[in-house]
C-alpha cells in the first residue's frame, strides 16, 4: 500500500502543460464514454493481474500508481473543484478506491513474495495455492468495486468522467 500510495503521490505532484492536460482529459473522456461496471472491472482487472508476476508486478504496480496520479494531476488542471481534494483522498475516502488499493496491494505483495521464493530457490509450487486464492480475492474485490463505482457515477455523477474543459 505504501509503495502504491507513494508512486501515486509522485504522479499527482508531476507537472503537466495545459496542452498535455487537456489532451489527456479529452482522451480520458473518449475512453470512458459509455463505460459500465463490467468495463470498469475489465480495465481494473487488466491492470491488477500483471501485478502478480514475480518481480515485474512491483514495477508494473508502481507505474500504474504513478500514471493514475498523473491522470489525477491532469484532471485537477482542467477541473478546479478537484484541486481542493488531497490527491490520496480519491483513493482513501471512496469505497471503490480503497477496494482497488487493497486489490493492487495484494498483487504487488504477491509479486514480491514470488520473486523472493524464486531467488531463494524455494519451492514455487507451494506458493501456487495462496497465489490462486489471492487472485480470486482480487477479482471479487475489483468486481464489487466496479459496481460500487458505477453506481456512484450514476447516482452522483463524476467530475472525473465529465470534467469541465476550459
Amino acid at each position: 500500500m505504501a509503495i502504491f500510495s507513494a508512486a501515486y503521490s509522485i504522479g499527482s505532484a508531476s507537472n503537466l502543460s495545459e496542452k498535455d492536460s487537456q489532451s489527456f482529459v479529452k482522451e480520458f473522456q473518449h475512453t470512458v464514454k459509455g463505460i459500465d461496471a463490467i468495463g470498469i472491472f475489465t480495465h481494473n482487472t487488466s491492470v491488477a493481474l500483471p501485478m502478480f508476476l514475480p518481480g515485474f508486478g512491483i514495477a508494473w504496480g508502481s507505474f500504474a500508481a504513478w500514471s493514475t496520479g498523473l491522470a489525477f494531476r491532469a484532471l485537477v488542471s482542467t477541473t478546479p473543484a478537484l484541486a481542493k481534494l488531497p490527491p490520496l483522498a480519491i483513493i482513501y475516502l471512496s469505497p471503490f478506491g480503497i477496494m482497488e488499493l487493497i486489490a493492487y496491494s495484494i498483487g504487488m505483495s504477491r509479486s514480491f513474495l514470488l520473486i523472493n521464493t524464486i531467488l531463494r530457490r524455494g519451492r514455487l509450487i507451494e506458493t501456487l495455492r495462496p497465489t490462486a486464492i489471492e487472485i480470486g480475492v482480487v477479482i471479487v474485490l475489483l468486481l464489487a468495486a466496479a459496481f460500487i463505482e458505477y453506481t456512484m457515477i450514476q447516482e452522483f455523477g463524476s467530475p472525473l468522467v465529465h470534467p469541465k474543459m476550459h
